[in-house]
């Protein structure tokens, strides 16, 4: 038998506070695995290590076979493509056999590790506020947002299986970037149904800029609306169920038949309003950041100039709005980040990315 080792890959984050509580996982998850088996992790972008380094310390540790995971809740394009791109790229340079799980995605037991942090908030509500039905109170699930329209479903059916699985009263399914609606939009429109008590839910794994954009945006909104209690429920951490979620992603690799990654994924299949994008190659936009750190520039709200409290995500917007002017320029950087990167059709709906104005065009 080769020895095995097991690399956990992380996206990576500006927010130190973010790469800290990944590590804690990383640390966390061999007590769920074999012991004879090494485990070790890196990020795609911004922070050290990188995965090339995981992978490298594993190889020192004699692992001849490597098992790998997307630390991430769903997959959209950094678990189907970019992620890979790096493994298949350090496979072959480096004779080692490297095989690539699923990603967390939507699995009973991550619904349950959710249950329980909305059941948290639910619970110190009733105790600080006073008691009040699930059937009179509305949950709000707030999703990373993706270019995907196949991760943002995910999003969707987590919030059902809370709803239904728990009794809420109603539910709205948010996002906190790329596509619609994004966060403010949907927690003005729940002002609107009437409920009184809004539990607000990130089904994140990790802090980070946007759980701070998540419990900035439920703050202004309660301000503007003292008769409704905004509740903030905890994101999902390195909740146990979590741990052997990401323990049975690795372990299923090496079974009978390993389960396929990414069924609905629009690179595979012709999926509603992004039919141009099947074959799409697959490839890396991240060795830009690579190991960046978060001392990257604009990499904390300290140094923005639009933002007031939290990163609301209009700098997206500027930015994106800089690189449309020097697309003509041979600007290798910007040329660059854009090659093969089908535009998200939606980008300007009125309650994605352009909510952000602080004043609407």
């Amino acid at each position: 038998m080769s020895k095995i080792g097991v690399m956990i890959c992380g996206h990576g984050s500006r927010s130190q506070a973010a790469v800290d509580e990944f590590a804690v996982l990383a640390q966390k998850l061999p007590g769920y695995l074999p012991d004879a088996w090494e485990t070790d992790y890196g990020y795609l972008e911004f922070a050290n290590p990188v995965i090339r380094d995981g992978l490298d310390r594993l190889r020192d540790k004699g692992c001849e076979r490597i098992l790998a995971v997307p630390g991430m809740l769903f997959a959209a394009m950094h678990a189907k493509n970019d992620i890979p791109t790096v493994l298949n790229t350090y496979a072959k340079a480096n004779g080692v056999e490297v095989s690539y799980g699923r990603e967390l995605g939507v699995d009973p037991k991550m619904i349950a590790a959710a249950g329980a942090r909305v059941q948290e908030a639910v619970d110190r509500a009733n105790a600080e506020l006073g008691a009040l039905p699930l059937s009179e109170t509305c949950l709000v699930v707030i999703g990373r947002g993706a270019s995907d329209p196949d991760a943002n479903a995910n999003v969707s059916k987590i919030a059902r299986m809370l709803w239904e699985g728990m009794g809420f009263g109603w539910c709205e399914v948010g996002y906190s970037g790329v596509t619609f609606p994004l966060v403010e939009p949907c927690l003005t429109h729940v002002t609107r149904l009437g409920y009184s008590r809004v539990i607000v839910f990130p089904y994140f794994l990790f802090t980070g800029i946007l759980i701070d954009r998540i419990y900035g945006f439920t703050d202004q909104v309660a301000a503007e609306h003292p008769k409704i209690q905004f509740v903030k429920a905890g994101y999902l951490n390195d909740h146990p169920l979590v741990l052997e979620t990401f323990a049975e992603r690795i372990t299923e690799q090496v079974g009978e038949v390993p389960p396929p990654n990414c069924a609905m994924c629009k690179y595979r299949v012709q999926v509603l309003g992004f039919e141009a994008e099947v074959g799409a190659v697959q490839e890396s936009h991240h060795h830009h950041v690579e190991g960046q750190g978060a001392s990257a520039p604009g990499s904390n709200v300290a140094d923005c100039a639009l933002c007031d409290t939290f990163c609301t995500g209009e700098c997206r917007l500027a930015a994106e709005h800089h690189h449309h002017h020097d697309h003509h320029h041979d600007d290798h950087d910007h040329a660059h980040h854009h090659h093969h990167h089908a535009e998200y059709p939606h980008a300007h709906h009125p309650h994605g990315p352009e909510s952000a104005r602080k004043a609407k065009p």
